[in-house]
């Protein structure tokens, strides 16, 4: 039985001068996150947003500072705890610190992270995913949420969407410009019809299908789809069911993923793990294990053995 949460830890990650500490300090200040309990604020990254005194005080907050990632440790966590009784934790963790090292840490008895919120620079972006793409990954890998501040629909920002996707498909993912959060950034960019008596996924548009009918499955309930893939067949499925994806590749060549929705087909208990498949199914929409609630479903009139294509990889970059 896991230990109930009495200290809820907020972590947020990003890189310097990503927007952490002005969206802590906007937080500290709304009447929804006031908590008549101490809030402690870790700052492990120190910008050109500072933490004024008037505002801690008003947030009945106190600010610890950790200089590098030797000093954030179990012994100094657990000294915090004492020290300050806190009832709620705020966490600015160092963008270029590994988030699998705190969330690997021992912490003190009854803390736990509640939330991991990545805040992301829309503006300097490319620039970051260019040089530091895994460490990125990493930061969104286990995020709830990734706010991309700064945007602009000029950006590819669906592209940027389904890259995160991929590795993180629960997270929730916000673009904001100075005026607020920017809607429909999907809008008119599918390639196939979905109006079409049978919906075409052309091997290179297999990674936009698999994100948009994980986002939006209730769209494709109904659809008549063909695709080819590759098998998988993991072990506590039924026998009339398998995994018709592809690998997915969001860094690097250590950094894949496989894609893909469960499908139905009497001819599911023939098939061989790792071929390929050409196949026609409809699309429908349960709640299914897997998916952690509603997903995509296939229900397949043709399976048929096809050749490997030519470029096996699916690429979000």
């Amino acid at each position: 039985m896991e230990e109930e949460i009495r200290v809820p830890i907020y972590l947020i990650t990003g890189f310097l001068e990503s927007g952490k500490s002005s969206f802590l300090k906007f937080t500290l200040q709304q009447d929804y996150f006031a908590s008549p309990e101490k809030t402690l604020v870790i700052l492990c990254e120190e910008g050109e947003e500072e933490y004024e005194p008037e505002l801690l005080k008003s947030a009945n907050a106190v600010l610890e500072v950790i200089e590098s990632p030797e000093d954030l440790t179990p012994e100094r966590l657990a000294a915090f705890d004492v020290c300050h009784n806190p009832g709620r934790v705020l966490i600015e963790y160092n963008g270029m610190w590994q988030v699998s090292d705190l969330e690997g840490m021992q912490i003190p008895k009854g803390w736990g992270i509640v939330q991991h919120i990545t805040i992301v620079d829309g503006s300097t972006f490319d620039a970051y995913l260019n040089n530091m793409k895994s460490l990125f990954m990493e930061m969104v890998r286990h995020a709830d949420m990734v706010l991309f501040n700064r945007s602009s629909l000029e950006q590819p920002l669906a592209t940027y969407r389904r890259g995160i996707k991929v590795v993180n498909q629960r997270a929730e993912i916000i673009f904001e410009d100075e005026e607020g959060e920017l809607d429909d950034i999907f809008e008119g960019e599918m390639p196939f019809d979905l109006d079409a008596p049978v919906v075409e996924i052309a091997p290179e548009d297999y990674g936009l299908w698999y994100v948009d009918a994980m986002e939006h499955p209730m769209k494709y309930r109904d659809k008549e789809v063909h695709f080819k893939a590759r098998v998988l067949k993991p072990g506590d499925f039924p026998k009339e069911e398998f995994v018709p994806g592809r690998i997915a590749m969001t860094c690097c060549a250590d950094d894949t993923t496989f894609i893909g929705f469960i499908c139905k087909s009497e001819n599911a208990s023939a098939l061989e793990e790792g071929s390929w498949v050409d196949v026609q199914a409809k699309m429908a929409v349960e709640h299914r294990p897997a998916y952690y609630g509603e997903g995509p479903v296939l229900y397949a009139h043709q399976v048929e053995l096809c050749e490997p294509l030519e470029e096996e990889m699916v690429y979000f970059n």
